[in-house]
């Protein structure tokens, strides 16, 4: 993975990156109190903003924490940001914590200043042999809490999700509860059935995905079947088709699970279809105002 660009945003400061410092009585670090969000940028247009934005208010929301800027101050912030790394294709992360209060008590929940956190780094490669072969992933029983809506800072669980993958050998974890799919650890699932894509709906056990419902609005702007419900472990298993849907990676086509191959092997033609309207879509938004 490349190194982050090196100036990031700091509670209404611009320091490099490196020498970036919060107090450590911060709840984000004390508690995992905090939401944060991921914004792709494609040849300096963030994708998505104002979806991607509403997600942290709502998030803040869900936690009882207010959201410290208006939309068009994070605008605004985005743009310094964009700016001060050179512009182009990046990702932005942005992470609001609940802020530093002097001591650790779990309530009543402090009214203090947030914590604004932002830092840019380049876009991860998607390469060629990515494409053609697709990518392998593995299965796992999820152990996440009980709100996995809430684009929240606590991903210990899903860090240790994803190792799994990583110990063997693969590039994500799809996740299970009680026999049926629910998301990988960090990206949306799509499965393809017959022709057709399904998707899990949205849940207190699933985030609600900005790259999911590009997706969707794809889907149906090129006539492509799909149809949200629930996937059991077994029609995962069997689909003709696996995707991942993830800020950063756009959809990638799943060619293998826990060692098997998924369908012939190969990327789909559904997949293909999709990613082609993925690309065009990029290309029709750079020139238009976000």
């Amino acid at each position: 993975m490349a190194e982050p660009l090196p100036i990031c945003h700091l509670n209404g400061e611009w320091p490099l990156l490196r020498e970036a410092r919060i107090s450590p009585l911060d709840r984000s670090f004390l508690f995992g109190d905090g939401a944060y969000e991921v914004v792709p940028v494609f040849r300096g247009r963030p994708f998505r903003f104002k979806e991607h934005f509403d997600r942290l208010s709502r998030s803040l929301r869900e936690i009882r924490c207010r959201d410290p800027h208006s939309r068009d101050e994070w605008r605004a912030l985005m743009t310094e940001l964009m700016r001060c790394n050179g512009g182009g294709d990046m990702y932005v992360y942005v992470q609001v914590s609940r802020g530093a209060e002097y001591g650790r008590s779990h309530a009543p929940l402090p009214d203090v200043q947030p914590t604004v956190f932002a830092f840019a780094a380049p876009l991860p490669p998607i390469t060629e042999q990515q494409l053609a072969k697709g990518v392998a992933c593995t299965t796992a029983e999820d152990t996440r809490w009980g709100r996995c809506d809430i684009k929240s800072v606590a991903l210990l669980a899903n860090c240790l999700l994803r190792q799994q993958s990583v110990d063997a050998g693969a590039q994500e974890t799809i996740l299970l509860r009680n026999g049926y799919m629910m998301e990988a650890s960090a990206s949306t699932v799509h499965v393809v059935i017959d022709g057709v894509i399904v998707t899990p709906p949205d849940s207190n056990a699933i985030l609600p995905g900005t790259t999911r419902s590009v997706v969707e609005e794809l889907a149906d702007r090129h006539q492509m079947p799909r149809v949200t419900r629930a996937v059991t472990e077994a029609e995962l298993r069997s689909a003709d088709e696996i995707w991942l849907a993830s800020a950063t990676r756009c959809v990638s086509s799943v060619t293998q699970l826990d060692g098997k191959p998924v369908g012939s092997g190969k990327p789909g033609p559904v997949w293909t279809r999709m990613w082609a309207a993925f690309q065009q879509l990029q290309q029709e938004l750079v020139r238009e105002p976000w």
